[in-house]
């Protein structure tokens, strides 16, 4: 096996996680050639990976159709012997099927899947629960194992020092944001999990630029002074590296939950809408779930975020005790 390349062109935690086919593989063919193909804007996530040969990117947002053929040409000049697509949607189909690949594989679900040269079925069994890294690793277990592998980021020297100045001191991080409303806990309840902080700790809010005036909002209704927003201000490897020296990371079901896995960080992760037997649950040795202990019929409301609560009251996320969170620090 000389030139691999892996697909995952989707969300920034669905390429983190993607992370842990490139160390199985790695590990039976150290001596391969390895390429990630991402979206662009997600390819700072595999700076510093040492397994990687190259990093191919395709940007979805401008030209996406003309793009799209111009990576298809790029990806047969390279003539890989093996391509592992890792989504389950009809363009990274296309690249796989008419890679020119002498092996290709993916997901049944991928509409292209029949011009695989081998597909694996993909299923949510809410009864037998897998985490989506064992899914991803039924690709290749036939030519690897079935051992599970966990995620890898590699945040630089430089990442480290970019933190150094935040990390004198003990400290927990927070990441209230997130691109689903559903999947966030809300507003109203960072706020008061910051004012009942030990007010010991130093508390910084992460998140990207985006995330800043929610950020800011947040922090200027909360009772705690010692808190400081970070939103904007980190790359994704600096954020992952802040997180690995936090004393807990508090995020939602979303990326910042597979930065801590994928640098073995201690993290809380506090799921509303969605529930931990999708198979995104944190894998860090020290990881703690949170979630409503009432029994709502109406949860999960679907596997994704929603923007609002079907049913307009969020007990999924308003019912989750803030001594629930604070519980996993002690």
């Amino acid at each position: 096996m000389k030139k691999i390349l892996i697909i995952q062109t989707a969300f920034i935690g669905d390429v983190v996680l993607a992370t842990a086919l490139v160390e199985k593989l790695y590990a039976y063919f150290p001596d391969s050639s390895i390429d990630f193909l991402v979206r662009k804007g997600n390819e700072s996530l595999l700076s510093n990976n040492p397994k990687l040969n190259r990093v191919l990117i395709w940007n979805k947002k401008e030209h996406k159709l003309r793009n799209l053929f111009n990576m298809l040409g790029q990806i047969r000049k390279e003539r890989y012997d093996l391509v592992v697509n890792v989504q389950r949607f009809f363009a990274t189909g296309l690249l796989t099927a008419f890679s020119g690949a002498k092996q290709t594989i993916g997901f049944d679900k991928n509409p292209l899947s029949f011009l695989f040269s081998k597909k694996i079925k993909h299923v949510f069994d809410l009864q037998h629960p897998k985490h989506e890294v064992e899914r991803n690793n039924e690709l290749v277990a036939a030519i690897t194992d079935n051992l599970f592998t966990k995620p890898v980021l590699y945040p630089s020297a430089a990442d480290e020092n970019a933190v150094a100045a935040y990390t004198g001191n003990r400290f927990v991080t927070m990441t209230p944001s997130s691109v689903w409303f559903t999947k966030k806990y809300p507003a109203e309840k960072w706020i008061e999990l910051i004012a009942a902080f030990d007010p010991s700790y130093k508390i910084f809010l992460l998140g990207g630029k985006d995330n800043f005036e929610e950020c800011k909002s947040i922090a200027g209704k909360a009772a705690n002074r010692n808190v400081e927003i970070l939103a904007g201000k980190l790359s994704f490897l600096q954020s992952a590296a802040l997180m690995k020296k936090a004393e807990m990371n508090y995020v939602n079901d979303s990326a910042p939950l597979h930065f801590a896995s994928a640098v073995n960080a201690a993290v809380t992760a506090i799921f509303c809408s969605t529930i931990p037997a999708f198979g995104y649950t944190p894998l860090s040795d020290r990881s703690f779930i949170v979630e409503t202990k009432e029994q709502l019929a109406c949860r999960p409301c679907g596997l994704h975020g929603k923007k609002a609560c079907p049913l307009g009251h969020f007990k999924c996320g308003f019912g989750i005790e803030i001594k629930q969170v604070l519980d996993t620090t002690r």
